[in-house]
């Protein structure tokens, strides 16, 4: 008996839950932002799991799709003020990059971030 090659494949929501905790652990990311249609899909989303009595990992605010080249990973954020925007949008593309691959074993083909709010550091 010959054993053929062994696949694995990290479904969509585990990669987001991943992805979420990149992003926010970044220095200068002060939460994820889920938006109107992320509110509504991670309500029904976690509805479904507690449902079925799974806790949903937190991935408000990224979404997960896969394209031809890897995954297109989608990440709204709120920034700290004083922080440049584009350093820390940045830093979430390559820390969420670097983290899923390192994780899942996916690659990430692009990491798209969006700065929904700016807010003051809490001193």
């Amino acid at each position: 008996m010959t054993a053929g090659p062994l696949s694995v494949v990290v479904e969509p929501p585990v990669i987001a839950a991943v992805a979420a905790g990149a992003a926010a652990a970044t220095p200068g990311v002060m939460r994820l932002e889920p938006g109107i249609r992320g509110l509504v899909s991670t309500v029904l989303r976690a509805g479904r799991r507690r449902w079925k009595g799974i806790d949903p990992a937190p991935a408000e605010g990224v979404r997960v799709r896969r394209g031809e080249t890897g995954l297109l990973v989608q990440v709204d954020i709120a920034i700290a003020a004083g922080r440049p925007a584009v350093e820390v949008g940045h830093a979430v593309q390559e820390e969420v990059a670097r983290v899923v691959w390192e994780q899942t074993g996916q690659r990430v083909a692009e990491v798209w971030v969006t700065i929904l709010d700016i807010e003051p550091e809490v001193r």
